[in-house]
């Protein structure tokens, strides 16, 4: 070999070695992100940078207060799903190009953009964004309500109890407000769960899923809901999952791997105890016949485990509501608050539409969500009720080719080639034997990867607010955003001592005092970033 070739041998390998270096070796992230501090610091700076803008655009916008709040997730509803969504809302009401129907939460004054990366994945699970939501902290995929520091699947007894994150509901309920939340999923799956659960593997939602090993040290998240507070102050749970309550054996639902209890628990009895004015309903005609000024708590668990999707209509057994029907109820219980209440809507199955392909079904949901959100605009008063929609993460779904204005949707984007408008990154619809009937709402769009499970989308989804302090979703931001500026807009949790200065402190026509002000709250909201706030 000669001088020169082992000189370029020498070069390549060097240049393998720094490629294979720069490309493997590189830190996935800080470790700082594991702490809460992190995270907590994080939002408030978001959240100062945000009001000193609200401020210079309308103080007065700056210093109002939501006595109520209404968060609305879509969970998987990414900017695809609202806007196949969108189109499908056009084509079924027959409009005239189709394209321009408009989504109710489209007409909504401020938008912004959320991050949605877990701690430790770049595409994240619905555990890891709705604790990142709900708490203020981002953490780890499949994990609720604790930090990152904490383990996947592993308790610390010890440590565990310090890596506990408050919530948005614990805060409320601090303040005196009413609280509750709606789901069609089962009210112990992530995205409700992470409301009121701490706990380590997000599927431990009955004590049959909690390993042997691990049973001493964690109640299951049923049990959280029932047992341990914020879960036991909620004033409406509304949802599916009565397996998890130990109220129905032997049921084989499809999807749907609820667990069955072997503790002979009735958590339904002990939900009901110590609880006056307490009503439990299991159908729609139940709910609907709830009597609100006779009622204090109410739970509704309408199915063994998910609630079925609005379009099925092989469920015989069962008489569930609509997303809409729970709403209505949920706020004309949570109304009679005198201090205001906080209230949290999901539209959980357009997640699990997604993630078996069915595109058909993911839509519908869709629109489900957003009757409901109708629902609330028409009944609530938006000079003092804050609601903001979006979702907790996106899916791999995609609107492809060259449709012409006005093709369904849910059709070919070109007959000659014969390829779906709507497609999937990944999925059971890679197998052409179980994609079905075109025809048929359980259709499987064409996905090129096989998985049991459509994978989720990691980027960035759209949340829209209306109502007081709006604006202050306008940007964009980490998804653990929203928990800092719910907590400021409702004067709860660790931005209420801020409430002073805000209500009540500046007299009318005192333009100087409330410039003062201002920079007062902006100088108290930078200091707050080092505050510990408390574990409620």
């Amino acid at each position: 070999m000669t001088p020169l070739s082992r000189w370029l041998l020498a070069f390549g390998v060097a240049v393998v070695v720094l490629v294979a270096s720069t490309g493997t070796a590189m830190v996935p992230y800080d470790s700082d992100e594991e702490s809460a501090a992190f995270w907590r610091r994080q939002g408030l700076e978001a959240l100062t940078r945000t009001l000193h803008r609200v401020q210079a655009a309308n103080p007065d916008e700056a210093r109002r207060v939501a006595k109520n709040v209404i968060v609305f997730v879509g969970d998987g509803m990414g900017v695809s799903t609202t806007t196949a969504a969108r189109i499908y809302k056009g084509q079924r009401q027959g409009r005239v190009g189709p394209e321009g129907a408009t989504l109710a939460w489209e007409r909504f004054p401020s938008l912004g953009l959320f991050k949605t990366y877990n701690v430790d994945k770049q595409v994240p699970d619905s555990a890891g964004t709705a604790t990142a939501m709900f708490s203020g902290v981002k953490s780890r995929y499949y994990m609720l309500g604790l930090e990152a520091r904490a383990r996947l699947g592993r308790c610390d007894l010890e440590q565990d109890h310090h890596r506990r994150l408050g919530s948005i509901m614990g805060w409320a309920q601090m303040a005196g407000k009413h609280t509750g939340f709606v789901t069609t999923t089962r009210v112990t799956h992530a995205t409700p769960a992470a409301l009121y659960a701490h706990i380590n593997h997000r599927d431990w939602e009955c004590d049959t899923k909690v390993p042997d090993d691990q049973r001493d040290c964690v109640d299951d998240i049923a049990r959280q809901l029932v047992e341990s507070q914020p879960g036991s102050n909620f004033r409406v749970i509304l949802g599916g999952g009565l397996k998890q309550f130990g109220q129905v054996q032997d049921y084989n639902a499809t999807w749907d791997d609820s667990c069955e209890r072997a503790d002979g628990r009735d958590l339904v009895a002990a939900w009901r105890g110590g609880k006056e004015r307490a009503q439990f309903v299991r159908t729609r005609e139940q709910l609907l016949d709830v009597n609100v000024n006779e009622a204090d708590y109410l739970l509704g668990l309408f199915s063994p485990g998910h609630m079925p999707y609005a379009l099925e209509t092989n469920v015989t057994d069962y008489s569930p509501p609509s997303l809409a029907d729970m709403t209505l109820r949920a706020i004309q219980m949570l109304s009679k608050g005198p201090d205001g209440f906080m209230l949290m809507v999901e539209g959980g199955r357009i997640d699990q539409a997604h993630h078996a392909n069915m595109a058909h079904l993911a839509l519908e949901e869709t629109l489900q969500l957003e009757a409901a959100v109708e629902v609330a605009l028409r009944i609530v008063d938006l000079s003092e009720t804050l609601i903001v929609v979006g979702a907790d993460h996106s899916h791999g779904f995609t609107i492809n080719g060259y449709p012409a204005r006005g093709n369904d949707i849910l059709g070919y984007a070109d007959e000659e080639n014969k390829y779906q408008t709507l497609t999937y990154a990944t999925g059971p619809g890679a197998i052409p034997s179980i994609r079905g009937d075109p025809d048929s709402v359980y259709h499987r769009h064409f996905a090129p990867t096989f998985l049991k499970d459509a994978a989720h989308g990691g980027e960035d989804i759209v949340v829209y607010a209306t109502g007081p302090l709006a604006p202050l979703f306008t940007g964009v931001f980490e998804q653990n955003y929203l928990a800092h500026a719910v907590s400021y807009a409702a004067c709860t949790g660790p931005l209420a001592y801020m409430c002073p200065f805000r209500t009540g402190s500046v007299s009318a026509g005192h333009t100087s005092a409330a410039a003062a002000a201002g920079a007062t709250m902006l100088l108290l909201l930078a200091g707050a970033a080092l505050r510990i706030l408390p574990h409620c």
